[in-house]
Order: C-alpha cells, then sequence, then structure tokens
C-alpha cells in the first residue's frame, strides 16, 4: 500500500523534517507548488506558529512571458523566489520522491480580479473563490500553471486538487454559512450559471423551497450536471496532456460533488492512473463502493492525521482491506509531535 505524505514548501524546508520523513517510511512527499489561501499550524517550528498565506500563490517563479490573462501572484511570506524547487532539492537530496501537488480552480485573487469567470449560482451571486472550468481562459491558465510547475524539477508524480468546480460551501474570511444550507440546497446552490455554462436559472424557486424546509428534498435534473461535466472533462484533458507523469487525481464518487474533490465525471478514472476520494471520516464503504465502480484504476484514500481524527493504525488497516491502494496522509506539516504517532501507525498498518 502505497504511502504519500502532503507538506507545504515552508514545511520541507524546515530543519528537522527530511529526518522525521524518512523515520516515518512515506513513499512520496506530495509538496504544494500552487495552493490558495491559508493560515497554516507550523507545531514543529521553534520561531513561530503559523505561516499566514494570504492569498492564492504559486511557489515558482512567475516569467511574465508565459503567462496570458490569467497570473498567478507570487508568495511574499516566503524567503525564496522558487520555495517549491528548493523543497524539492531537499527531498531529492535525501532521496525521497517528490509530487507536485496543485490546486487549479481555486484561486481568490483571481476569482476577484476577474468577475466574470467564476463560478455563478442561480441568483446571479459570484464565487470568487471558484474560476469556472467552462471558460477557455481558466482551462489555458491551468495548463500554464501545470506546465511552469513541473519545468526543470525532477519530480515524481502529480497530484491535481480543484481540477474541476467548486461550489457554495467554502471556508470563507470568519465563515457564517455553516449547517445554513441543507445538502440538497448547497448543490443547487453549487450548479455555475454563468454564460459558458448555458444554464438556465429556472430552478432559483426550488432553492427557496428548500432554503425555508431543509427536510424537502431537491429534485436533481441531471442535465444541470451535464455542463459541469463537460467543462471538468475539458479542463482535465488539456491539463493531462502536459503531464508525462503518473497522475492522482483528487475527485468524490458523488457526481454532484463541488470543492477541492469535485464530483467524478464518467470518463475521469480511465485517464488517471491514480483517483484520491475523501475519507477523512470513516470511509471503508466509500472505498469499497470505489472498487466496484472503478476496477481500472488505483484507489487512494484521503485521511487526516488532524483533530478528532480516528486511530489511523486501526482505520489505514480497516481501509487496506476495503480495497485501498494507497493512503494520502494529510499532513506531514499540521501534524506536529502530538499527533506524529498517529501518522507513523497509520504508515505501519499500509505497510
Amino acid at each position: 500500500m502505497k504511502v504519500v505524505g502532503y507538506a507545504y514548501p515552508w514545511d520541507v524546508i524546515e530543519p528537522g523534517f527530511v529526518d522525521r520523513v524518512r523515520r516515518l517510511g512515506v513513499d512520496e512527499v506530495a509538496v504544494a507548488v500552487a495552493y490558495h489561501s491559508a493560515r497554516a499550524a507550523t507545531p514543529w517550528s521553534r520561531t513561530g506558529t503559523a505561516v499566514h498565506a494570504r492569498h492564492a500563490a504559486f511557489y515558482r517563479p512567475v516569467r511574465d512571458e508565459r503567462w496570458s490573462r490569467l497570473r498567478p501572484v507570487t508568495p511574499d511570506w516566503m524567503d525564496s523566489p522558487d520555495s517549491a524547487a528548493a523543497a524539492v532539492a531537499v527531498l531529492d537530496e535525501a532521496g525521497i520522491p517528490a509530487a507536485a501537488w496543485l490546486v487549479l480552480t481555486h484561486n481568490s485573487v483571481l476569482g476577484t480580479e476577474f468577475p466574470e469567470l467564476t463560478v455563478r449560482n442561480c441568483f446571479g451571486e459570484r464565487y470568487p473563490w471558484a474560476l469556472c472550468p467552462a471558460h477557455e481562459p481558466v482551462r489555458d491558465y491551468a495548463v500554464t500553471l501545470v506546465e511552469e510547475a513541473l519545468a526543470g524539477l525532477d519530480f515524481s508524480s502529480v497530484v491535481l486538487e480543484a481540477c474541476g468546480q467548486l461550489g457554495v460551501v467554502h471556508q470563507c474570511r470568519h465563515e457564517k454559512t455553516d449547517a445554513v444550507w441543507s445538502p440538497a440546497a448547497a448543490k443547487l446552490l453549487s450548479v455555475c450559471c454563468c454564460e459558458a455554462c448555458g444554464v438556465e436559472e429556472s430552478f432559483r424557486e426550488d432553492v427557496l423551497r428548500l432554503i425555508a424546509d431543509p427536510r424537502e428534498d431537491a429534485v436533481l435534473d441531471e442535465a444541470l450536471l451535464t455542463a459541469r461535466h463537460t467543462a471538468t472533462d475539458l479542463l482535465r484533458r488539456a491539463v493531462l496532456d502536459r503531464i508525462d507523469l503518473p497522475v492522482a487525481l483528487h475527485g468524490d464518487l458523488d457526481p454532484w460533488a463541488t470543492g477541492a474533490l469535485p464530483g467524478l465525471t464518467a470518463s475521469a478514472a480511465e485517464e488517471v492512473g491514480t483517483v484520491v476520494l475523501p475519507c477523512w471520516q470513516p470511509g471503508e464503504e466509500v472505498v469499497r463502493a470505489a472498487r466496484t465502480r472503478l476496477p481500472s484504476v488505483e484507489i487512494g484514500a484521503y485521511v487526516t492525521a488532524l483533530g478528532a481524527a480516528p486511530d489511523l493504525k486501526a482505520y489505514t488497516g480497516r481501509l487496506r482491506e476495503a480495497g485501498a491502494d494507497q493512503v494520502h496522509l494529510y499532513h506531514l506539516g499540521l501534524a506536529g509531535p502530538a499527533r506524529w504517532e498517529e501518522l507513523r501507525g497509520a504508515v505501519e498498518a499500509a505497510a
């Protein structure tokens, strides 16, 4: 069972990271090369408690001649202009394979600058955190992002996050929408009605009904998924055309899912080597369902060692028995000394 551990560039270059990871025994470290905004705890640091990544950033040099309409922003909270390369160099020297961890459509900086390229709900509201892949400039941006992320670095694989559409549920500044929308209302509020998607806003009354009575079920028109999945396929194929490495695609078995792990389209699993599924809560049934529905692809279980996580050693063992081929561990930097034994247990169970 392959073990992939996730980390930010600042985690990798922190003294002691390589020694800890080598002792842990992961097979690969996924390094964030393009990532959204975050305030990331640094429990292993002796000089601070967190890195405040104020906006989505590209952790490689941004070469003017390579970008057109959409251009990523560099992180001024990093000392190196190529902190991803610095992190990969540390891993290379230690003989630890590095994967390029790329977030594609989750970018509030670009969504704010180019609102016309973002997801628009049936009320006409824009989601600035969600670039809509139905727009050609968004797909072109993702392609360039992948090319520039991989340029000149010796990665062993690529991990694609947000390779599709984000939706209404999002951790925004001082989020005050938690637990307000029912799952059914959230699905309809996540349907993009922008010009490129070409979806009519005629289901607005259905949303209002679901908001008024969350016990009501949504009558989900499968036709609403057509535009989203068509755009997702276009995005994924354009990006995969630029990658000559094994690819792990973050996704969800629910075709209506949006977010970092968007719903898999009918053809997605056939085009990548690994599908990584959300298993942060007990996910044995998710893995079993995936083994039946996706027989030709490796199944990765995405698990967390943070918060009230289950006993990861026992849990990883159950995921393995359910049919998972890989375990993707979140997170080698955020999980500090108090959680390290949980990560160690997961690796032992995977082996």
